[in-house]
């Protein structure tokens, strides 16, 4: 492929014919109602078509860390799609009548992407974590997806002075799937400021896969993720670190959203009669 291509000559958004009016909005933040199967199929069309799509994910501690953060909330809400990475987001989006179909969480994405570009032999480049983390984590890839291709690969400890120059050598890998395995805000931040530049189709932040790929962390087992759990099993495996910071981000979701359910009922109950036509007489 050439990658020598202008950001301007590049149509953004491969996102299947996704009109922004088809996001689901709720609690300040607007979400797009797409399955696991409907955005790796959205992703698939962007290396294809060349069309690049930027992705962001949203659970409830970001939700709430968005509205305290503006410029984390520009990087997410401007990428060209944004999914539940949240059972919890998608209980709240039915409650609140703006339903999305599923949670679809960034390493579930991850591993769903990953045999499509086996089989398509796109070019994937994983960057983040501390080196050895990495390098467990592209041996597993390699395990697992023999026949994938794999770009290049570059940890995830840089100054912001750097980040130019990774951006293009993730472009000189000739990069079609970019993976980005660093914590929030930074890999959002390099998501916004550098996809472009990468030249990748798709660019996926993917937070903390690594970690749970390379054996460093486990991830909760699928009775858990099913009842919106996973953060707990997180917080069981690190308590010090984890626990006071989910239990008041969760604690500040579940306020949000029971508030945002009120607002709603009452509204129900207050709204006023659909005007009459004029010169209807009253009953």
């Amino acid at each position: 492929m050439n990658r020598d291509v202008p950001e301007s000559d590049r149509t953004r958004g491969g996102t299947g014919g996704r009109r922004p009016g088809d996001r689901r909005e709720f609690l300040g933040v607007r979400l797009d109602p797409l399955t696991i199967d409907e955005t790796v199929a959205a992703c698939v069309k962007a290396v294809e078509e060349r069309s690049p799509v930027t992705i962001g994910v949203l659970n409830a501690a970001k939700i709430v860390r968005l509205r305290r953060d503006a410029d984390l909330r520009r990087a997410v809400l401007d990428c060209d799609l944004v999914l539940a990475d949240g059972q919890s987001v998608v209980w709240a989006s039915r409650l609140l009548r703006a339903p999305l179909p599923e949670r679809v969480a960034g390493i579930d994405l991850m591993l769903a992407l990953l045999p499509e570009a086996e089989r398509r032999g796109d070019r994937v480049f994983f960057f983040g974590a501390r080196a050895e983390v990495l390098e467990r984590t592209v041996a597993e890839v390699r395990r697992r997806f023999p026949g994938l291709v794999v770009a290049g690969s570059r940890h995830g400890y840089f100054s912001t002075a750097e980040a130019p120059a990774i951006a293009d050598e993730i472009r000189a890998a000739g990069t079609d799937l970019l993976f980005i395995g660093v914590s929030s805000p930074m890999k959002e931040l390099f998501v916004r400021d550098w996809a472009a530049r990468s030249g990748a189709y798709v660019a996926h932040g993917v937070g903390g896969t690594f970690d749970v790929l390379a054996g460093e962390v486990r991830r909760a087992p699928v009775w858990w993720q099913r009842h919106g759990l996973e953060w707990l099993y997180r917080v069981i495996q690190e308590p010090l670190r984890l626990g006071p910071r989910y239990f008041t981000t969760n604690f500040t979701f579940v306020a949000l959203v029971g508030l945002a359910a009120v607002r709603e009922t009452l509204r129900g109950i207050v709204r006023p009669r659909r005007a009459r036509r004029p010169g209807a007489k009253s009953p």
